[in-house]
């Protein structure tokens, strides 16, 4: 009798540890990652999250860009300035948790700033962004996870 209580016992904790695990915070998948020319989109679904009311993320990547002088009518000038930047980049956001636990939401990566001054009747156009080390963190749980991808390009018309 007290054999069968223990394994009764025991029976009880594996099934409440196997419940409690599958309850877990996690991503439903890889956060997802495609262009929005020339900037990044993530989106993403995330359940376990159980009775909180909102959860804090930030998107991140490490950035390149190229940026170059173009006339109003997009062609390309006599001189051609151009400028490279490598940075950093991330955006955060706060999301409200739905009755289930569950957050479905993106987020949006820009391309680095530049800082290309233009002359005259000529603007600055970018001519590619390269993405990389693309990922999503749940600071509120403390998760972070890469995209799929977690690397994209962009590239647009380049002058000479």
């Amino acid at each position: 009798m007290q054999i069968q209580i223990k394994r009764t016992l025991c029976l009880l904790a594996l099934a409440l540890a196997a419940t409690a695990a599958m309850a877990a915070t996690h991503f439903l998948r890889a956060p997802s990652a495609r262009l929005g020319s020339p900037k990044v989109i993530i989106d993403w679904t995330e359940v376990g999250l159980g009775s909180v009311d909102s959860v804090n993320y930030v998107a991140s990547a490490t950035a390149g860009a190229r940026y170059q002088c173009v006339n109003r009518g997009n062609n390309c000038p006599a001189a051609s300035n151009k400028e490279d930047v490598l940075a950093n980049v991330s955006v955060g956001g706060t999301f409200s948790v739905d009755k289930n636990g569950k957050i479905t939401a993106s987020l949006t990566i820009p391309a680095p700033a530049g800082t290309l001054t233009c002359p005259g009747n000529q603007r600055v156009g970018i001519v590619s962004a390269v993405f990389t080390n693309i990922t999503l963190t749940d600071l509120t749980n403390g998760i972070t996870t890469p995209t799929n991808p977690s690397a994209l390009t962009y590239n647009g018309p380049e002058c000479p």
